[in-house]
């Protein structure tokens, strides 16, 4: 892996109009641009992780798994991941996005509303009722996000801890 910063959100890059937008499953040939945005936004190179996520949730045909990109102008500028999982913690079937990212220079025009749309609609034709995720606390932006799409917190509690040696 390599560490790289994150590189700036510029204000006067021109986003992608909603019109130009297409929400469609991922292809292997997107692997790179994915790996791109994603090293982009958290500065760390994951290849190998992004290689096996496309192979669980790209190439795979269990029911359920979704990996969506959202592409203008024959660039990929986001992509969202998520899987329909059953009855874990006792409730019942449900989706979960499990990962989501725009291009930085590419937000602010509705992409991260489409992904969200697209991978709901999947779980809807898959027959569950609610979408779930999980983040992390101090992750304002995507927290931010979420909550302008109508999430909110749920009735699960994430406990955690370390474990030594």
């Amino acid at each position: 892996m390599s560490r790289r910063k994150a590189a700036p959100f510029d204000p006067t890059a021109t986003p992608p109009r909603r019109r130009e937008l297409a929400i469609r499953p991922v292809r292997r040939g997107d692997l790179d641009a994915v790996i791109a945005i994603d090293a982009q936004v958290t500065g760390i190179e994951k290849r190998d992780y992004w290689r096996s996520i496309h192979r669980r949730y790209g190439e795979s045909a269990t029911p359920g798994a979704q990996f969506l990109v959202a592409e203008s102008g024959g660039e990929v500028v986001g992509f969202v991941i998520g899987e329909v999982r059953d009855w874990e913690f006792g409730a019942p079937p449900c989706g979960w996005v499990f990962a989501i990212d725009v291009r930085p220079d590419a937000r602010l025009a509705g992409i991260g509303t489409r992904l969200l749309e697209g991978i709901c609609a999947s779980f809807r034709r898959a027959g569950v009722r609610k979408v779930r995720t999980m983040l992390a606390s101090d992750n304002t932006l995507i927290l931010s996000f979420f909550r302008s799409q109508g999430m909110m917190a749920g009735r699960f509690i994430p406990l955690e801890m370390d474990l030594e040696g």
